[in-house]
């Protein structure tokens, strides 16, 4: 009880100390604003948003105000996403495609102002909720990790970035462990951690210190899709008229029940590696339709529905961060955008992180949802308007952007092949289904597993059986085991061979 007191008191304070402190808003501010724009602009997603800020706050500004930024950043777009889905039936980001399936219909009946405003709000107390998540079970997983040593360490690196290209894979999972290998070895790439011999540099200075995050990045995330959106060029047509935005809290109040079922939801797909909100969105919506009695009207205009994938993706952000502050994996390739700006900054997030930067990013979180929610209810028709701008104006200036802010954190042209280069590998890996997530963090994690896994062979001189031989260690072991051979064809034909004889009578 002593604990948890100290806790909610230094959340508390820190709180306090960013309300009261007028610079919170010269960053919190814009940061949503600019988040909501690139979520409600087809062809932005809140990754983008983040990496983007990341290469312009980088290690130049003091964290505690990076962290505002790109947090209110994050907040913004998952929820600006909703915009286009409801008004359009266009999905601004990945997270918001669940929300077209009952957002558009209600647009259609002339309910579109309510659907923005129950979206809003359900946003609003999913990213509360999944806020409190994070406040609570971040310490209980805390004093968890401090038992955990460098064979659980890699194994649970490698189960992060086999589970990221398990679950984004499109069609082939293998497509997703190859994305996720290909950025493991890239993570080998510079000065040995263990003996600092220089690895597969081929006498290149610039590549002592391997691939720089902020460059990978922008080039894995940024340079796709403005080559895939200038290629597509979406037109928007006459934007319909949405009329009141503020919800009538006493529906909202009755729906409860329903919104804390979906952040609950959110929260735990959120926090599994490498997800990301839209899975969040799909499952939830999943399971508020198999919920719900009026399961029939799902898909043709429900509030359940919207209500449910909504609250969902945003709490998804609070589920993101515990294992991206607990164990330095990410939760979402928005996370994995948060943990390069960390990285920047020389915050290790681990067992040995500073409680008070927790509990900062807690209140971060709260921040911008308010902000989000105050901006939501009365300035969406600012948001609707600027729906109208083309492609071909707004992504050449994500472009020049996503130039400057590569550049500007190593200050070398090197950067700038470098995120080139990688921008067309992703492309090119996108152009063949192979997904972009569990590259990055491949990269992101490659060099956690490398230094972890020869740490572990040199104290036990060289015996592979330290990776079974601890509790811990064994029981990540048998999940990636698990994780692998769940995916090999003749052992998901032979598991649904015996599931189907278990349902006949």
């Amino acid at each position: 009880m002593d604990f948890l007191i100290t806790q909610l008191s230094g959340f508390g304070g820190s709180l306090l100390a960013l309300v009261f402190d007028p610079v919170t808003y010269f960053y919190l501010v814009p940061a949503v604003f600019l988040g909501i724009v690139f979520g409600a602009l087809p062809g932005l997603t809140a990754t983008l948003a983040v990496t983007i800020l990341t290469g312009f706050f980088g290690n130049k500004f003091p964290l505690e105000y990076s962290l505002i930024a790109l947090i209110g950043a994050y907040v913004g777009a998952i929820y600006g996403g909703s915009y286009p889905s409801i008004l359009l039936n266009i999905p601004g980001t990945a997270a918001s495609a669940a929300t077209a399936m009952d957002g558009y219909p209600l647009t259609k009946k002339g309910r579109g102002g309510e659907a923005l405003g129950i979206t809003t709000t359900a946003s609003f107390i999913g990213t509360l909720f999944g806020t409190v998540c994070l406040l609570v079970f971040v310490w209980v997983l805390l004093l968890i990790s401090k038992n955990i040593a460098s064979p659980e360490k890699a194994l649970l690196a490698l189960f992060g970035i086999l589970l990221s290209g398990t679950l984004m894979s499109r069609d082939l999972v293998i497509k997703g462990w190859i994305a996720g290998l290909i950025g493991l070895a890239m993570a080998m790439v510079g000065l040995d951690p263990i003996l600092s011999e220089d690895r597969y540099t081929f006498g290149w200075s610039y590549l002592l210190s391997g691939f720089q995050v902020v460059p990978v990045l922008m080039g894995a995330f940024a340079i796709p899709q403005i080559m895939d959106g200038m290629r597509a060029a979406i037109m928007v047509g006459d934007l319909p008229q949405i009329g009141r935005v503020v919800p009538k809290f006493r529906e909202v109040f009755r729906r409860l029940p329903g919104i804390s079922r979906s952040g609950a939801i959110g929260t735990g797909v959120g926090a599994l590696p490498g997800v990301g909100e839209d899975v969040a969105g799909w499952v939830s919506y999943g399971v508020g339709k198999a919920a719900s009695k009026e399961s029939g009207n799902f898909g043709k205009g429900s509030v359940d529905g919207l209500i449910s994938a909504e609250a969902a993706n945003n709490a998804a952000i609070g589920g993101a961060l515990i294992p991206l502050l607990v164990l330095g994996i990410p939760g979402s390739p928005p996370a994995a955008a948060l943990l390069g700006a960390l990285k920047i900054n020389n915050v290790i997030p681990g067992p040995t992180i500073d409680p008070a930067l927790i509990l900062h990013v807690v209140a971060i979180l709260v921040m911008a949802s308010l902000t989000m929610f105050l901006m939501g209810l009365f300035t969406a028709k600012v948001f609707v308007m600027i729906l109208r701008i083309p492609q071909t104006v707004f992504l050449p200036v994500v472009l020049v952007l996503t130039t400057i802010g590569s550049f500007s954190v190593g200050g070398g042209v090197n950067d700038l092949f470098l995120m080139i280069c990688v921008g067309f590998v992703a492309y090119a890996m996108n152009v063949m289904q192979y997904p972009i997530a569990p590259l990055v963090i491949g990269v992101i994690l490659g060099g956690l597993f490398d230094e972890t896994f020869r740490r572990s062979l040199l104290i036990s001189d060289g015996d592979l059986s330290v990776f079974a031989s601890r509790p811990g260690a064994a029981i990540l072991l048998t999940l990636n085991i698990v994780l692998v051979l769940s995916q090999i064809p003749a052992i998901k034909k032979s598991v649904r061979r015996l599931t189907r004889r278990e349902e006949t009578p």
